[in-house]
């Protein structure tokens, strides 16, 4: 049985590695910027992603797109251990020598050697291996990956969506203005709430709340001041960041901050 619930980031350029585990704990629905692989080490990781609820066996890879929402949690009370990378989308795609966004087209797959490729990845990362080193293992994960686990054919983003999703992102310092929004689309406050939710599977709340988490959590690797990230993503306090912090991440802010060693 898994007791222990740890949280340990660590990154190099442009990829963060997240060894994790834990027993009671939930993720709360939420998205990330980056492209994510992980793997199952022990446990059952259960998630809802899409709408289907998906179950992650001990050796299978999960795979998650760019904003594609989902949450996540122990089957049941033996517990979960998993790896994670999280890689910035322009560095993935350079690998895959691809111009447009592409997408995983199944959330779960078991495949030993993308398997062994992620894990080797994030012990090269974790350990602080040298760079080439880490290079050389990046280009080896990225040779897992082609036409038949990959979709190029994806459904362009709603003009409307993108455009709210800017206004959400040029404002992450104050408080969300829906009246603002709404005004510059012509649409109803509720039908665009509907509409919003429909396409992303996150409320305009849900969303914007997630993103000045994703941009606290860049502020905290680049100031290494959770007060700062703090002021400058528009929380009341520390406590209250901590809070969204933890149900994204799974550390709060200043966990975050000590385990990567930044302070």
């Amino acid at each position: 049985m898994i007791v222990t619930e740890r949280f340990i980031y660590n990154k190099w350029a442009d990829i963060t590695v997240l060894s994790a585990s834990f027993t009671d704990f939930a993720y709360k629905k939420h998205c990330h910027e980056e492209y994510a692989f992980g793997v199952t080490v022990a446990g059952v990781q259960q998630f809802y992603i899409d709408g289907s609820l998906e179950l992650s066996y001990p050796h299978g890879v999960m795979l998650f797109n760019p904003e594609q929402v989902h949450d996540g949690m122990a089957q049941d009370k033996t517990g979960l251990k998993y790896l994670m990378l999280y890689i910035e989308p322009q560095v993935f795609l350079e690998l895959l020598e691809q111009k447009d966004i592409v997408r995983f087209s199944a959330p779960v797959v078991y495949n030993s050697t993308l398997e062994r490729s992620i894990i080797n990845l994030a012990n090269a990362v974790i350990n602080a291996a040298d760079e080439a080193y880490c290079d050389e293992l990046l280009v080896a994960f990225s040779h897992n990956f082609g036409g038949a686990n990959l979709n190029t054919a994806h459904k362009k983003e709603d003009a409307a969506i993108k455009k709210a999703k800017e206004m959400m992102y040029y404002n992450l310092d104050d408080v969300l203005r829906l009246d603002d929004i709404c005004r510059e689309l012509k649409i109803s406050k509720f039908k665009f709430i509907r509409f919003f939710k429909a396409n992303t599977g996150l409320s305009p709340y849900q969303y914007f709340l997630n993103c000045k988490v994703s941009h606290a959590k860049r502020l905290i690797e680049e100031n290494r001041d959770v007060y700062k990230a703090v002021a400058d993503c528009g929380f009341v306090d520390l406590t209250h960041l901590n809070r969204h912090f933890k149900s994204v991440f799974g550390a709060t802010a200043y966990e975050y901050l000590i385990e990567r060693g930044l302070d």
